[in-house]
């Protein structure tokens, strides 16, 4: 079964602040929690962004289990969104959607996740005791480094 998880965050910043900071890999380690040990393995020279730009990672989503993941960025427009695609990693499907829309404050940015667990009737159990609040967490996690980096 697909879920989806939703959130939005305004960001008082301009359209190429906004773009510089969340297309570059190297910057995922500083918005995800600590406890998951994310660690970006594939480093870039020049840090655009662009479709087919693959990046690999270290990622503990459970119990310290270390596990790899590689994500394949498959859209981009430039300064207005795009969109990673999981090719291995802990998920059945991971599609995540960045949006960015450039307002009088700012930047309202816009995070679209589907997703969905491998292992079918078990992975659906696994997305109701601890899947799906652990995603909430990083993503409650994001929200707060982002209001501190953004709007302080």
């Amino acid at each position: 079964m697909t879920h989806q998880l939703f959130r939005e965050q305004q960001l008082n910043c301009d359209i190429e602040t906004a773009w510089k900071f969340f297309s570059s890999a190297n910057n995922l380690e500083k918005i995800t929690p600590k406890d998951m040990k994310f660690i970006v393995l594939t480093h870039f020279e020049n840090d655009e962004i662009f479709e087919g730009m693959i990046i690999d990672y270290f990622v503990s989503p459970l119990l310290g289990i270390k596990m790899k993941w590689k994500t394949e960025i498959i859209q981009v427009d430039f300064q207005k969104s795009f969109t990673d695609f999981q090719k291995k990693g802990p998920y059945k499907l991971w599609h995540h959607h960045h949006e960015f829309i450039a307002n009088e404050n700012g930047v309202l940015m816009k995070d679209t996740v589907d997703y969905e667990l491998p292992f079918g009737f078990l992975g659906e159990i696994a997305h109701k005791l601890f899947v799906k609040s652990k995603l909430e967490h990083i993503f409650n996690y994001r929200y707060k480094i982002l209001e501190d980096r953004f709007n302080k």
